[in-house]
């Protein structure tokens, strides 16, 4: 029996449409042959795309976040990492009353299990934590020497969202310490494949190097032409504090021996610019001192005169005649200038007496 369509309002039932034959199944078996092989001659010519869609599997979150009193710079770095992690999301500033096991509550109600807080202290010291939340571990940085992409103005630049390549110093497979923190940042700073977010392309790379017991982080593109690097930005240095076993705590698996706090840094700059200070008054005191000293004479060198030659003796003149004393012109002129001016004002004053009896 034909399939049947029922009315909504109870109408006589009427029969369905049968649906339309395709062209191509209309059309006889040979043309058929005819279409699927140009299709498979045009899929053959055709250029594959650059990555094929494939399924979201790596669900890596990472939140991005700060303290309160951060400052601008601060602040700028941490908008330039948000916008090169594509699979990162943000938060309000945290409270500096509140403990850091707060965080991974955080990182739950948004769904992350992975963090980079940025700590201020005294409006000018900054802490970078990297916690794999909840469960650790955890490592706390000093970062020092930041410099934004606003600041730098580098010449290089790479698509927004595409995923970056990451380059390890050798160093880091040497100790245990620095091989947990490359597993660390790997997890943090590389890019889900296929995320959401991301962009299927790879023309930056993310650069850690160990120098001076410290971390250089810096970001590079990859011109096509040459495959040659170009600095980006932004670029800042990471000095290792400690690695904790837990997220934001727990017991210390490694702290860093190098490490000395800024307190500590300034406190020294103090010191030796105060020494300096009492060195210069120390030589001011000892100066004075030997002012006031009374000079001792030293006994005469009797071989200090042996390549004196000594001059003739002149006879001596008496002079029996007293000398002329001698003139003095400057005086002479100020009387020859009174004497004219005496005579200038008698000659002004008998012109005017004429003047009047006339």
């Amino acid at each position: 029996m034909a399939a049947t369509k029922r009315k909504r309002r109870g109408g006589l039932a009427v029969q369905a449409k049968k649906p339309k034959r395709n062209e191509k199944d209309a059309a006889p078996p040979a043309k058929r042959r005819i279409t699927a092989e140009e299709v498979e001659e045009e899929e053959r010519d055709r250029i594959p795309g650059p990555v094929c869609k494939g399924k979201w599997k790596n669900k890596e979150r990472i939140l991005i976040f700060s303290s309160r009193g951060i400052n601008f710079r601060t602040r700028h770095l941490m908008q330039d990492l948000r916008m090169l992690m594509p699979h990162s999301k943000a938060d309000t500033k945290m409270d500096r009353k509140d403990k850091l096991f707060v965080i991974n509550e955080v990182c739950e109600m948004k769904n992350c299990n992975k963090c980079i807080y940025f700590e201020a202290k005294k409006k000018q010291d900054l802490y970078m934590w990297l916690s794999n939340s909840p469960h650790g571990p955890s490592a706390k940085f000093l970062v020092q020497n930041i410099h934004t992409l606003a600041e730098l103005k580098m010449t290089g630049n790479c698509l927004k969202g595409s995923r970056p390549l990451l380059s390890f110093d050798p160093a880091f497979d040497e100790l245990p310490h620095y091989a947990l923190l490359k597993e660390l940042l790997i997890q943090i700073f590389s890019t889900p494949r296929y995320h959401p977010k991301s962009q299927p392309f790879v023309d930056h790379v993310f650069t850690f190097t160990i120098l001076d017991n410290r971390i250089w982080f810096r970001n590079f593109q990859i011109i096509e032409e040459d495959a040659a690097l170009v600095e980006i930005g932004p670029r800042f240095v990471l000095n290792l504090i400690k690695i904790f076993q837990g997220s934001f705590g727990g017991p210390t698996l490694y702290e860093n021996p190098h490490y000395q706090s800024p307190n500590m840094h300034r406190r020294v700059i103090r010191s030796i610019t105060a020494a300096k200070y009492r060195e210069k008054q120390q030589v001011k005191d000892v100066q004075k001192l030997r002012k006031k000293e009374p000079k001792t004479l030293l006994p005469h060198d009797p071989t200090a005169d042996v390549f004196v030659t000594p001059a003739e003796e002149k006879p001596i003149e008496i002079q029996w005649v007293k000398p002329e004393p001698k003139v003095d012109l400057k005086a002479r002129k100020k009387r020859i200038y009174k004497r004219q001016r005496k005579m200038k004002q008698r000659m002004d004053s008998g012109k005017k007496n004429k003047s009047m009896e006339t």
